[in-house]
């Protein structure tokens, strides 16, 4: 049986997502080197194609990636709170010694 320009239709968007087995990926390489025509139309479909999905990131590195973010947000924590705490008592000592000075007159 001879493969058709249909067969190679069919097996255009995954030889183009190459997501094709080497076979196939031969086949319509093949082909479209022999059909001008079909290979044009595979280039613009090629450039509408979206960008692939990107690739899973495996278990572990998902929670290594989440204890980091944790650890950063718990210093960003850590440090506004030690900056607040900081500028209570700045505020709050001044207004005693301000205080302490003007009963003290």
């Amino acid at each position: 049986m001879a493969v058709t320009r249909e067969v190679i239709m069919d097996l255009l968007p995954l030889y183009l997502s190459e997501e094709a087995s080497a076979d196939s990926r031969a086949l319509v390489k093949e082909h479209l080197e022999n059909d001008a025509e079909l290979a044009q139309m595979a280039t613009q479909w090629k450039d509408r194609l979206p960008e692939p999905p990107p690739v899973a990131v495996n278990p572990e590195a998902q929670v290594t990636a989440y204890q980091e973010a944790k650890r950063q947000i718990a210093n960003r924590v850590i440090t506004l709170a030690a900056a607040i705490a900081f500028g209570i008592l700045l505020v709050g000592g001044t207004a005693l010694i301000g205080a302490m000075l003007l009963i003290s007159r």
